[in-house]
């Protein structure tokens, strides 16, 4: 199955918005939270649930994918000098995100599997 060019489109354009809201410039960071690292998962969880929508065989790479992408871009924020700290534990919470995303997905799918008329039951 090939993904359709408009779902492509829009995990693209969220991967480009959470690039963009981690890597501009910010003021005052706020200090180290626990909602700071819920923000962090529930981005990558949305995230992985737009990439499972456009590339729904694709689960592995796409969770691979997202991975790199958080990790780097916490790498990017350690070096850049635009009032950005590059976090090891924002990395995790990211992860977090994507594992809960396809937690959500393979249980749905198992659940649709055995719902269906075709499942078995």
């Amino acid at each position: 199955m090939v993904p359709s060019p408009l779902r492509i489109a829009a995990f693209a354009l969220a991967c480009a918005v959470i690039a963009w809201l981690s890597l501009a410039p910010s003021s005052g960071l706020p200090s180290v939270t626990l909602w700071d690292k819920a923000e962090h998962a529930g981005a990558y969880f949305g995230l992985t649930m737009i990439g499972v929508y456009a590339f729904p065989h694709r689960l592995t790479r796409l969770a691979a994918g997202l991975f790199l992408g958080g990790v780097g871009i916490e790498i990017l924020q350690s070096m850049m000098e635009l009032g950005r700290q590059g976090d090891p534990a924002d990395a995790l919470a990211n992860t977090a995100g994507i594992a809960a995303g396809l937690v959500l997905t393979r249980a749905i799918r198992e659940l649709i599997r055995v719902k269906s008329p075709a499942g078995g039951e």
